[in-house]
C-alpha cells in the first residue's frame, strides 16, 4: 500500500495493545477510557521512537554541518549529510517516510474519535484541562511532530489525505503546510497538561512542549530554505528574498513576510518558558564529584532518568522482555566510542557515527568553557576496561577522528553490560536550553536586542559558572552571529546545527569556509608538523601518550592543562572490575595520559626524548589527517562547491508514491525519480 492508503483500524495494533485477540478490539473498546486511549497512543510514540526517529541516523542531521562529520571511508550512510542527494537511491528514506505517515494516520484517527466523545466536549466547553483534552492535544501535537519532520526531510510533500482512499493526491506547499500545523497546534496547547502535570513527564507531549513546538515551526516557516522552481504555483503567490544562484531546478530563499513568523515563534517560545511545569534550565550542580550543570543533564539520561531541562526524550527501556525492548540507538550511534564487543563487554561496543571536525574542537571552545569536554572527546573505550586515544584514521569505534562525549556508557551508574544497543538511554528531542537560544534569535531578528543578549548569557553563565564571559555590546548582524555560534556550543552533536546553518541562509557559505579551513590546516600539518588556531591551540602531527593507572579512573572537570592524566576532562573509564564483566578487564593502567594535544612538541626534540624515557609514546595525530586528506575532503560537506549555490538537503520522495500519483509528484533538486 502507498503511504496514503491508510485507513488503518485499531484492531491491527495488537501488538501494542493489552488486548486478548484483534477481533474483540474495535474504535469503541480501545477508546473506552482515557487508560485505554492512552495505550493507543502509545504504538504512535513506540512506531515513531522505532520506525522513524532511528531513522535519523541515515537522516544525517547530526553528521552534516561545519562542526560535525561522519568517520567512515567512502560510506553511502552518509550521502545527504555531505549533500550529494543525486547519489541517493529513490526509496533510500522510504521505510522513515511511510512510517511517519502511518503514525501520522494512527494519530488523527485517535483525535477524531476523542473529539467526537462526550467527556472530551464537556471537558472543552467548561474550560477544563482533564486526561481527555491531554490525550487529544497529544494525538495532535504527534500529527505535527511527524509532518514537521516530512517537511523537513523531503521538502513540498502530500498532506491532509491521512484515512482516505485517494487516486488524485499532490503535492502540498510545505508554507501551506506549516500554517496548518501551527493554527491546529494553537487550537490544542491551551488543552494540555505543562510537564508535571497531570502525571505527564517529558517522554510525553505537553503543553511545554506543543508551544516550543509551535515557536519551532514558525521559525522554519520565516527561515531561509532551498525550495523548488519546477512545479508551477507550488506556492502560490508568495514572495522570496533569495541568495546565490539557482542550481538544480531550486534556490536558497526565505519569503518576505517572514517577520510575522519570527513574531509567532517569539510569542510561543516565551509561553513554552511560562508554561515550563517542572521543566527548567539546570544552573546548578550538587554532585560531591563534578561542579558541571551543563553535563548534568546528560548525566541525567545516563541515569536513565528524565532530565528536568527536557521538553521532549524519546522514551527506552533497559534490555526488556521478548517483544518489548526498544533499540536504544541514541549512545550506540552518537556516543563516545568503544572498540568492546556486541555483549558483555567493558563497555560494549559503540559505533559513535558523529566525529568532530578538528576546526570546531580546536579553534572555536573559549578557555573555561565547561561544555568542551563534557561534549567533545579525544579518547575511547578498548572494550577491556582500558581506555584509548582515538585515531583520524577513517572507521568506526576508536577510528574515525574526535567524537561526541554527551553519552557514554561509562557514565550509567550502573553500566548495562549485557549487549549493546539496550542501555535504555533515552533519544533526546528537545531541551530548555534550545529553547531559550531560539527565542534569542527571535528577538535578535526582530531587533529586541538586549532581551536577546539576556538570553544568551544565561546560557553562557551556566558554561562559565560566572558572567565573566558574557556578550555586551552588540547588535544586528554581529548579535544574530553570536547566537548561532553559541548554539552551536551549546548543541554540537544534538543535530541542530544544520538546521541553524540552513535557517539562517549561511549553510554554503560556511561550508565552503570550514573545507579552505580543513585544507590549510592539513597543508600546515603536511608543511611544518602542526596548525596553531587564532585562539593559541596548536594541533600537531603527533602527540604522547602512555597508559597510567588512577585510583578514580573515570575523570571530570579539569583545569589544570599540566596533568596530562585529567586534562581535557571528562574521560577516563568506570571501574569495570565491579560489574559482571570484571573478566574481560585487562591491565592495570586504565587511563591515558596525554601530552602535546594543545601545543607542539617536536617529534625529534629534547623534549619529546625526555618523555620517552618516562614511558611515553609518540602517537599519530594529525598526520593521519594528512594521510587521509581525501576521505576527510569527502566527509565536509562535499557537495557544496562554491558559496553561492543552493544547499540540497532533502532525501527522494519514494518510487511509490511518485508511480501511484498519476504525474502529479515528481523529485526535485536533482533527486532521483526512478
Amino acid at each position: 500500500m502507498i503511504a496514503f492508503v491508510l485507513c488503518i483500524s485499531f484492531a491491527q495494533c495488537d501488538d501494542y495493545l493489552n488486548t486478548s485477540s484483534p477481533s474483540n478490539t474495535d474504535d469503541d473498546f480501545v477508546t473506552s477510557t482515557t487508560s485505554e486511549t492512552f495505550k493507543t497512543l502509545s504504538w504512535c510514540y513506540a512506531n515513531y521512537r522505532q520506525n522513524c526517529a532511528i531513522g535519523l541516523y541515515n537522516w544525517n542531521d547530526p553528521i552534516g554541518s561545519d562542526a560535525e562529520m561522519y568517520p567512515e571511508e567512502n560510506s553511502t550512510n552518509n550521502i545527504n549529510a555531505i549533500i550529494q542527494p543525486e547519489n541517493l537511491t529513490i526509496d533510500a528514506m522510504k521505510d522513515g517516510f511511510n512510517n511517519l505517515y502511518s503514525t501520522i494516520a494512527r494519530t488523527t484517527k485517535i483525535a477524531d474519535i476523542i473529539a467526537s466523545k462526550a467527556a472530551y466536549q464537556s471537558d472543552v466547553a467548561a474550560g477544563k484541562v482533564s486526561d481527555w483534552t491531554q490525550l487529544y492535544g497529544e494525538a495532535v501535537t504527534m500529527r505535527a511532530f511527524c509532518y514537521f519532520n516530512l517537511v523537513k526531510h523531503f521538502g513540498d510533500v502530500p498532506y491532509g489525505y491521512e484515512n482516505n482512499y485517494v487516486d488524485d493526491y499532490s503535492l502540498t506547499s510545505r508554507f501551506d503546510i506549516y500554517d496548518h500545523l501551527i493554527a491546529s497546534l494553537k487550537e490544542v496547547e491551551s488543552l494540555m497538561y505543562k510537564i508535571g502535570e497531570g502525571g505527564i513527564t517529558a517522554e510525553r507531549f505537553s503543553r511545554t512542549f506543543t508551544n516550543a513546538l509551535i515557536g519551532e515551526i514558525a521559525l522554519y516557516a520565516g527561515g531561509y530554505q532551498t525550495i523548488r522552481t519546477d512545479v508551477e504555483g507550488l506556492y502560490g503567490d508568495l514572495q522570496f528574498t533569495t541568495k546565490g544562484k539557482e542550481e538544480y531546478n531550486c534556490k536558497y530563499a526565505r519569503r518576505t513576510d517572514y517577520l510575522d513568523y519570527y513574531r509567532i515563534a517569539e510569542q510561543y517560545l516565551q509561553s513554552a518558558i511560562d508554561n515550563k511545569g517542572t521543566a527548567y534550565l539546570i544552573t546548578s550542580d550538587d554532585r560531591k564529584y563534578a561542579n558541571n550543570p551543563f553535563q548534568k543533564h546528560f548525566q541525567y539520561m545516563q541515569d536513565l532518568q528524565v532530565s528536568p531541562e527536557s521538553l521532549f526524550e524519546v522514551g527506552n527501556i533497559q534490555g526488556g522482555q521478548s517483544g518489548q525492548t526498544t533499540t536504544s540507538d541514541y549512545p550506540y550511534n552518537f556516543g563516545r566510542p568503544s572498540n568492546g564487543g556486541s555483549s558483555n563487554a567493558a563497555p560494549c561496543k559503540s559505533f559513535a557515527a558523529i566525529r568532530i571536525v578538528p576546526t570546531f574542537y580546536y579553534g572555536e571552545f573559549e578557555d573555561g568553557d565547561k561544555r568542551r569536554d563534557a561534549s567533545v572527546t579525544v579518547t575511547g573505550s578498548n572494550g577491556d576496561g582500558n581506555e584509548s586515544i582515538l585515531s583520524f584514521t577513517p572507521g568506526s569505534k576508536l577510528n574515525g577522528g574526535i567524537s561526541i562525549n554527551k553519552w557514554d556508557e561509562n557514565r550509567m551508574n550502573p553500566p548495562y553490560t549485557a549487549g549493546q544497543r539496550n542501555s535504555g538511554i533515552n533519544y533526546p528531542v528537545l531541551r530548555m536550553a534550545d529553547v531559550i537560544l531560539m527565542l534569542a534569535e527571535t528577538k535578535a531578528e526582530l531587533e529586541e536586542t538586549d532581551d536577546a543578549i539576556n538570553l544568551v548569557n544565561q546560557i553562557r553563565q551556566r558554561a562559565f559558572g560566572n558572567s565573566d564571559h558574557d556578550i555586551k555590546a552588540v547588535s544586528g548582524d554581529a548579535l544574530k552571529d553570536a547566537i548561532l555560534q553559541e548554539r552551536k556550543l551549546e548543541l554540537v552533536g544534538e543535530g541542530t546545527r544544520r538546521w541553524d546553518l540552513i535557517r539562517s541562509g549561511k549553510f554554503s557559505e560556511r561550508a565552503f569556509a570550514v573545507r579552505n579551513e580543513m585544507t590549510t590546516i592539513i597543508n600546515d600539518l603536511r608543511i611544518q608538523g602542526y596548525h596553531q588556531f587564532s585562539n593559541g591551540n596548536i594541533i600537531s602531527s603527533y602527540i604522547m601518550t602512555k597508559q597510567v593507572k588512577l585510583d578514580n579512573p573515570l575523570t571530570y572537570d579539569c583545569t589544570d592543562v599540566n596533568n596530562p592524566t585529567l586534562f581535557p576532562g571528562w574521560r577516563g573509564q568506570y571501574d569495570w572490575s565491579t560489574t559482571a564483566v570484571s573478566g574481560k578487564v585487562t591491565g592495570t593502567n586504565h587511563n591515558v595520559a596525554i601530552k602535546g594535544l594543545f601545543n607542539y612538541i617536536n617529534p625529534n626534540g629534547s623534549e619529546a626524548t625526555s618523555l620517552k624515557a618516562e614511558g611515553y609514546k609518540l602517537t599519530n595525530w594529525g598526520i593521519d589527517l594528512v594521510n587521509n586528506e581525501t576521505s576527510y575532503d569527502r566527509n565536509i560537506l562535499s557537495g557544496i562547491k562554491t558559496a553561492d549555490e543552493p544547499p540540497r538537503y532533502y532525501y527522494p520522495i519514494p518510487f511509490e508514491t511518485i508511480s501511484k500519483s498519476n504525474g502529479r509528484i515528481t523529485n526535485g533538486y536533482g533527486l532521483p525519480q526512478e
